[in-house]
């Protein structure tokens, strides 16, 4: 499988491009990233270095993987965060060369914009731009529940709200929506919840809370479920295996004491996870 994966880069620590590609290598994927920023850290420190990428410039790297003739054998796009505005337009063009090149080809999209503790943290076009142009394009759609509610203008809470607002996505383009966080009032308490939803039904599988704030976990989980989802076709298969892994890594990167994610020394976890949460269908 190859992934062409258009995200942000980090030299210390692990969001973007900089936690997806390292997971999806270590369970047999060949990765091709493109680089949407270059930045020093992620930006909840408050303070980073480093740039934009210009869409221009982006478009060109992209340009020069398709002059080596890649383009047939991508089977996934994946975008992430974007940084800049133009960015958006650069992914519609990727990913329509790409499956015109590929007609089997998907493109998964993390909608990242925010969440409910932060709130939005982006620029203020970027989700809409992610609304009203991306989402349309997007075969599978990964974003948390604040994400989803924006994207829907709804409030996802029970399962059955969860489901519909997915619904309402799934209506406007993707045919898989996976919901990286499902925070419903009637859930076990210190839990939380993942739900996927395509064609064949849906399926919740629910793992301890832990308690901190990981920064590139989302990025992580919208990588590692679209790879296992693209080889299998099974999507309660893949919310099993995503949901292992990134609880494994959660709690090595917790009992560290480490505020960024211990993503190589977590490598089994995606290698050989132990599937130790069951996946309960709900439709």
């Amino acid at each position: 499988m190859k992934v062409l994966s258009i995200q942000s880069a980090v030299a210390f620590g692990h969001v973007g491009n900089s936690a997806a590609v390292f997971p999806l290598q270590r369970i047999g994927v060949e990765v091709l990233p493109v680089y949407t920023v270059n930045f020093s850290n992620h930006t909840g420190y408050g303070a980073w270095r480093g740039p934009l990428i210009a869409p221009d410039d982006v478009a060109a790297v992209i340009q020069g993987i398709e002059d080596r003739g890649v383009f047939p054998e991508i089977d996934v796009v994946l975008s992430g965060y974007q940084g800049g505005e133009g960015i958006a337009d650069v992914i519609i063009d990727a990913v329509a060369r790409v499956k015109k090149a590929n007609p089997d080809a998907v493109y998964a999209c993390d909608p990242v914009m925010g969440n409910a503790k932060s709130g939005c943290f982006v620029a203020p076009a970027i989700p809409v731009l992610l609304r009203e142009r991306v989402v349309p394009v997007a075969d599978i759609l990964t974003p948390n529940q604040f994400e989803l509610g924006f994207l829907t203008d709804t409030e996802p809470g029970s399962i059955d709200s969860t489901l519909e607002s997915a619904d309402m996505l799934r209506a406007r383009g993707p045919r898989t929506v996976l919901v990286t966080s499902v925070e419903r009032p009637d859930r076990a308490p210190e839990t939380i919840e993942m739900m996927v939803v395509d064609d064949a039904g849906a399926w919740i599988v629910q793992t301890p809370l832990i308690p901190m704030k990981a920064n590139g976990s989302g990025d992580v989980t919208a990588a590692l479920f679209t790879a296992h989802y693209r080889r299998t076709g099974d999507a309660a298969d893949a919310l099993a295996r995503t949901a292992s892994s990134v609880f494994d890594l959660l709690s090595n990167t917790f009992e560290a004491g480490s505020r960024e994610l211990r993503l190589v020394e977590s490598q089994e976890a995606y290698a050989h996870p132990r599937l130790q949460f069951a996946v309960r269908q709900v439709r």
